[in-house]
């Protein structure tokens, strides 16, 4: 977790977490062959973390500083890689500012509910909502972060 701070006041955070165990964008883009090996797993948990929120206060929405807090936010992490996904990356090109490569779009399975991976039974407010919800995945580069300030 990283905070944002303007004089005494935390006006962001970015949240980073550990990512899924398998990702089939995740896995074309570094051209895992079998990403739930054991050495995969090791590998994965020790070189790519999930940044899995961003929160701006809304004061400072607009104001031309979210992509550059993300940035210093993933220069700051201990990994070679942050991969994050986002929805909203279809309106939005935040990520792609802050120096994340645009992956591709996480699509739906072909399975009758439209749930991801085809087992869930969600209700019918949930399809309802999340029927447009296509996530785009991004990743981000960071064998060559700046240390710590």
């Amino acid at each position: 977790m990283i905070l944002l701070w303007h004089g005494r006041e935390p006006i962001g955070i970015v949240v980073f977490a550990t990512p899924a165990a398998s990702l089939a964008l995740r896995s074309r883009y570094f051209g895992l062959k079998n990403p739930r090996s054991g050495v995969a797993m090791q590998s994965l948990n020790s070189q790519l973390w999930l940044l899995q929120r961003v929160v701006l206060h809304p004061t400072y929405r607009g104001a031309g500083i979210a992509a550059d807090f993300i940035r210093r936010a993933c220069e700051l992490c201990a990994v070679d890689w942050i991969e994050t996904l986002s929805a909203m990356g279809h309106a939005n090109p935040v990520f792609e500012r802050a120096g994340f490569v645009r992956v591709g779009v996480v699509k739906r399975s072909g399975s009758s509910n439209g749930a991801y991976g085809g087992n869930a039974k969600p209700s019918a407010e949930t399809r309802a909502k999340s029927r447009f919800s296509e996530p785009v995945y991004y990743a981000f580069d960071n064998r060559n972060r700046r240390p710590k300030d």
